[in-house]
C-alpha cells in the first residue's frame, strides 16, 4: 500500500491569515520553554454506583437501571412533596379542632355542662 501524497494544509499565520503549507514547509513544532501550566478541572465527586452496579449484577438490564437512576430522585421529590401537604393539612385540622373546642367551650353555658353530664352517664353505663 502506497503512502498517501502530501497534501497541503491550511494553517493559520501570526498575524491571522489563512494560507495553504505543505507538511514539509512548516516549520518543527518546539517545545515551549517557559513554565508548564496545568488546567485542570475540579468537580463533585461522582455519585456512588453500587446500588446499580449490585443491579447490573442480579440480571436487570442496563435499561431498568437508567431509569432507575432518573426516575429515583424524581420519585424522591414526589413523595417529599407529598407529605409537606400532608403535614400542612393535618396542622390545619389540628388548629381546626383547636378552635372548634376553643367556641364550644366558651359558648357552651348550663346546657354543655349537662350534655357532657349526659355522655358521662352514657359511657359509665356502657362499660
Amino acid at each position: 500500500m502506497e503512502s498517501l501524497p502530501d497534501i497541503p494544509r491550511v494553517v493559520q499565520l501570526p498575524d491571522g491569515t489563512h494560507t495553504y503549507l505543505h507538511p514539509a514547509q512548516l516549520p518543527a513544532a518546539r517545545p515551549y520553554p517557559g513554565p508548564q501550566v496545568v488546567h485542570q478541572h475540579i468537580h463533585q465527586a461522582p455519585p456512588d454506583r453500587t446500588v446499580q452496579r449490585l443491579a447490573l449484577g442480579t440480571g436487570i438490564g442496563a435499561g431498568t437501571v437508567a431509569a432507575g437512576v432518573y426516575f429515583g430522585p424524581l420519585l424522591v421529590g414526589v413523595l417529599t412533596a407529598m407529605a409537606a401537604n400532608l403535614a400542612l393539612l393535618a396542622f390545619l385540622a389540628a388548629v381546626c379542632a383547636w378552635g372548634v373546642v376553643t367556641v364550644v367551650k366558651s359558648v357552651g353555658g348550663a346546657d354543655g355542662r349537662a350534655a357532657a353530664k349526659n355522655v358521662r352517664r352514657a359511657r359509665a353505663r356502657r362499660r
